[in-house]
């Protein structure tokens, strides 16, 4: 059902991290524990990390939030939350999730074949090491804005359960996440379905000009089979960067393949919420990893 609301291995060994203890803007006086810069791995000799936030009310269940607008990734302090996220940080916090800020190899230097797998390396490393964290890896989500929705939709829909046979331990365990919100993500990359640009080579994003060879495997619409895990998609209908109708594609598939899936529709929202539209959103999110990532699945 279409939903409207209106806008108004040796990590194992010794895990080594400094713990910095700021003001949880969901609790008031309450706590919440930032553990910053985890490295879970390496690329081009510079280092992927991903901040950890722990709620004092931790449930064991986990949040990936993936860091990324038109694939740039960006640094921020831990302490210093950006504000086109501090509603959702609250709502997860006081649902009791544990948060990841995961952080990939950016645009304009890296273009998308070569940032995807730099986001299923953090979900098997956040698995892998997931007693570190107090949480359960059975009880994993992903949530993701523009190019973090559509990184997080590749995670819930093309992901595997690791390579027995390889020599990085990281790369042994699953990639697989139990629950996916997507918020107005680009789900077909091919140019001629009309998500972000219409032509290449794109001076405005980057991470796109990579060779067509490429756009089926980072294509999330053509990745949709009845096992993907439960996805939540929000996207507003005068969003004139990544249009609804990719949200649309995408649930109509999800409808046809039997996929557990809602679409909120925020009317009037544009490329990112403000105001009510905004709260709808997180709360939205909040509520959809509180019903699936509860127990296993």
């Amino acid at each position: 059902m279409i939903e409207r609301v209106t806008m108004s291995g040796w990590i194992r060994a010794v895990v080594v991290v400094l713990s910095l203890v700021v003001a949880g803007p969901a609790f008031g006086q309450s706590l919440v524990t930032v553990t910053p810069d985890v490295v879970y791995g390496h690329k081009d000799g510079m280092a992927l990390t991903f901040d950890v936030f722990t709620p004092p009310r931790a449930n064991g269940a986990a949040v990936l939030h993936i860091v990324s607008g038109g694939w740039i990734s960006r640094w921020t302090p831990p302490t210093q939350i950006p504000a086109g996220v501090q509603g959702l940080y609250e709502q997860l916090f006081q649902n009791g999730f544990t948060v990841f800020a995961v952080r990939h190899g950016s645009s304009p230097r890296y273009v998308i074949p070569e940032i995807v797998p730099d986001v299923r390396r953090a979900v098997r490393f956040i698995r892998m090491t997931a007693s570190a964290y107090g949480i359960d890896p059975a009880r994993m989500g992903v949530t993701g804005m523009s190019a973090g929705g559509h990184l997080s939709l590749l995670l819930g829909l093309a992901s595997d359960g690791g390579d027995a046979k390889s020599g990085d331990e990281v790369l042994r365990v699953s990639s697989r996440v139990a629950a996916v919100v997507a918020y107005y993500p680009p789900v077909d990359l091919d140019p001629s379905a009309g998500a972000v640009v219409t032509e290449r080579p794109s001076k405005r994003f980057p991470a796109l000009n990579f060779d067509a060879a490429d756009v089926t495997a980072v294509s999330p619409i053509k990745h949709v089979s009845a096992d993907d895990p439960p996805t939540l998609l929000i996207h507003g209908n005068k969003d004139e960067l990544v249009p609804i109708g990719q949200s649309e594609q995408i649930y109509a598939a999800f409808q046809q393949g039997r996929v557990t899936s809602r679409f909120l529709v925020i009317e009037g929202g544009g490329h990112g919420f403000k105001g009510e539209g905004a709260a709808q959103a997180d709360k939205a999110t909040a509520e959809w990893f509180a019903k699936y990532l509860t127990s296993a699945n």
